[in-house]
């Protein structure tokens, strides 16, 4: 299983990115596709979660501003992140999990939000 994620950049606050995590060698639907984050110098975490029935969940911090959505067709899942703010800044991470067996994860993609 192989896990691509491409999207970040620079953007300034306030801004908006959409990342993409594209996945080969399985099919996402049976998932629950999830978006971490590691800011330098903290720990991983949670950004968003989408279950294979639909449902979400989304850290406080970005409740209204991000967006996490699927594409069964294309294998792909997107992170639309708007209202970006310099706390946003970190590496985000893809990651396709289910059961207690089945965990990977993307190699990640850097955001950085800065005037």
């Amino acid at each position: 299983v192989h896990l691509v994620e491409s999207g970040g950049g620079l953007v300034q606050p306030g801004g908006s990115l959409r990342l993409s995590c594209a996945a080969s060698g399985t099919t996402i639907n049976i998932y629950t596709k999830n978006w971490y984050r590691q800011a330098p110098g903290k720990g991983r975490e949670l950004v968003a979660a989408l279950t294979s029935s639909g449902n979400t969940n989304y850290a406080d911090s970005v409740k209204g501003r991000f967006t996490i959505s699927r594409d069964n067709a294309k294998n792909t899942v997107w992170l639309q992140m708007d209202s970006l703010k310099p706390e946003d800044t970190a590496l985000y991470y893809c990651n396709l999990r289910w059961g207690l067996g089945f965990n990977y994860w993307g190699q990640g993609t850097q955001v950085t939000v800065s005037s």
